[in-house]
């Protein structure tokens, strides 16, 4: 049987980035698929993709064109790991469709066993995405037969491969993920098992998968960058010879340099039976998440990897993804925004600074030709430039309004304009849209792309309404003087007023929804961004909160903790909204678990 190997650290992380990666030409056992994953910077691959070609047909132990690159994404599984990442369901499902936009090979939709909630969210993934409905295609789509891979994770364990294999049965192409620690520390500590019963229990569960009727396996042996190599080889061995069709070799604490890690992967691929036929000794499935999002230093990041496949340099292969990048700018600010985790602004290809230029060398080699200083444009990743050569004078950025709109604008015009930046609104998400929309224009002469995508993205990123903002009215005088005025809506439809003093007019408005909902929280972060320049710039709010009223920091950290945003003209009420959005999210998940809010 053919196999596919993957190396990867995507099952956990490394505490720290030193710049490295294991290159992705060099890595590869002679597997038919090689899968690689690094958190490293991708920034250190040494390859190109002269173009963009369409997706090799798909078959589990098998690719087509040697020089085919398949993307795993696991944001949904990894990504959501990240410490203060927190997406509700509704959100999973929206980004896993993105994610088939973006034309992922295999979508990683969560980790089923971890509860019944996990499992559910999976299952739709699977039932919806994984056959095809993700929303309409392009004028400039074919349809080719794309549908992503759906893959559940699970540990070698009966309950978790029978819980992961319910959750994706339903989709088109499923496929389980089983791992199992491999190294010293893993086997004695953690599971407290010998190499021969890791090396039993690796067999029997890819074959306890396979006779529940999942044909397509991928197999980890954790922490195999401080395993044994003679285990590996057996290890690896026995997941081949029981029925997996992807190898992965996880560099799970991110310790290995790239150099011995390429020895590793050259050593596997000479002592494990079933490794015959390796490509260029090249991987050929990379495993990463939108933005590099991820347990402790996160992961691989998708849009890196991806554009650096068509950077310059040098690489005996003409190796290619089948990903839409122009998908990339619109999937990059959802999972920002559903995660809660911020990008930097200095971030390789999405950052808000990636394509600005304030050197005064710079701008002048951006206004006589572009390439002077940019590899790829912003619209090759589905992003406009926000002025004619990208340049700052100052720190003022010159804005071209790029939709320009105005309060009579119909709603057919905004239609199109949701729809061209990739958003897919049920009729009353749209309408809810709309009725911002004109209330912003009554405000704003001109409404951008990006504004539209902000009130796109607070109405799809809201939580349920338990609580709504009605009104909100402040005044301010000296420090400590200021006062807020607020009504809220329940969910029975009573309203419900108060009034507050605070250190200033958000401190002020906060006070007041405390007194209303009466659930004691602990604000930990709080940000505001501008949208766009101006006086009339929407303002997006994020907020961080935990409950409980414990006034220390150390104790939030074993907390659930909640995020949301809120967006408006008004720096009071996008707070305010912001606020009122968290503490739904909250008081949602305690009606599950009443546990939650017990304890502070």
């Amino acid at each position: 049987m053919e196999t596919v190997l993957q190396t990867t650290s995507h099952l956990h992380a490394p505490r720290t980035v030193c710049g490295q990666i294991h290159p992705i030409c060099l890595i590869g056992p002679n597997l038919r698929q090689l899968v690689i994953q690094s958190t490293r910077s991708p920034a250190a691959i040494r390859c190109c993709s002269l173009s963009s070609r369409a997706q090799t047909e798909y078959v589990p132990n098998h690719i087509p064109d040697p020089n085919y690159i398949r993307v795993l994404d696991t944001t949904l599984r990894d990504g959501e790991q990240a410490a203060g990442a927190t997406m509700t369901s509704n959100q999973k499902l929206e980004i896993a469709r993105q994610l088939a936009r973006l034309r992922v090979d295999i979508i990683e939709a969560g980790y089923p066993a971890a509860s019944e909630e996990d499992s559910k969210i999976v299952q739709r993934i699977a039932r919806e995405v994984g056959n095809g409905n993700y929303g309409p295609r392009r004028d400039s789509e074919e349809d080719d037969g794309y549908v992503p891979v759906i893959c559940a994770l699970a540990r070698c364990t009966e309950n978790d491969v029978r819980v992961a294999w319910e959750a994706v049965r339903h989709a088109r192409r499923r496929r389980i993920h089983v791992f199992i620690g491999s190294s010293k520390i893993h086997m004695k500590e953690k599971l407290r098992k010998s190499e021969t019963d890791v090396i039993e229990i690796a067999g029997k569960m890819i074959r306890f998968a396979r006779s529940l009727g999942c044909e397509d396996i991928e197999f980890s042996p954790e922490d195999s960058g401080r395993s044994n190599k003679e285990l590996l080889y057996k290890i690896l061995g026995e997941a081949i010879k029981a029925g997996a069709t992807t190898v992965n070799i996880p560099d799970t604490v991110g310790g290995s340099l790239h150099r011995g890690f390429r020895k590793l992967i050259r050593d596997i691929r000479t002592n494990t039976d079933g490794t015959e036929n390796g490509v260029y000794e090249g991987a050929r499935q990379v495993e990463v998440t939108v933005n590099g999002i991820g347990e402790r230093a996160g992961n691989a990041a998708l849009e890196e990897f991806v554009m650096v496949l068509r950077g310059p340099g040098e690489h005996p292969q003409d190796i290619y993804t089948g990903i839409n990048q122009l998908q990339i700018d619109t999937a990059s600010k959802m999972v920002e925004e559903y995660s809660g985790l911020y990008l930097q602004p200095h971030k390789p290809i999405v950052g808000s600074n990636a394509y600005s230029h304030a050197s005064g060398i710079h701008q002048d080699g951006m206004l006589k030709n572009k390439g002077t200083y940019e590899i790829f444009s912003p619209e090759e990743i589905g992003r406009q430039r926000s002025n004619q050569a990208g340049i700052e004078l100052g720190r003022l950025r010159i804005l071209i309004y790029l939709c320009v709109s105005s309060r009579f604008s119909g709603s057919a015009g905004l239609k199109s304009v949701v729809n061209k930046i990739g958003f897919n609104l049920d009729d009353e998400q749209f309408e809810n849209v709309f009725k911002s929309f004109k209330e912003i224009a009554k405000q704003k002469k001109k409404i951008t792309e990006l504004d539209v995508r902000t009130l796109v993205l607070d109405e799809i990123f809201k939580s349920a309404e338990i609580w709504k903002l009605r009104d909100v009215e402040v005044s301010c005088g000296a420090p400590g003087n200021s006062m807020a005025s607020l009504k809220l809506i329940d969910a029975d439809g009573i309203e419900h007023t108060a009034c507050c003093t605070g250190t200033g007019p958000v401190d002020a408005a906060y006070k007041a929804v405390d007194l209303i909902i009466r659930v004691p929280v602990k604000l930990l972060e709080y940000s505001m961004t501008a949208v766009t320049e101006g006086i009339d710039a929407i303002a997006t709010t994020r907020v961080l909160i935990c409950p409980g009223c414990d006034e220390t920091l150390d104790s939030a950290d074993s907390k659930l903790k909640f995020s949301a945003t809120g967006a408006s003209v008004d720096i009071v009420e996008s707070s305010v909204k912001a606020y009122v959005a968290a503490l739904n999210r909250m008081l949602g998940l305690m009606k599950k678990i009443p546990s939650l809010g017990s304890s502070s």
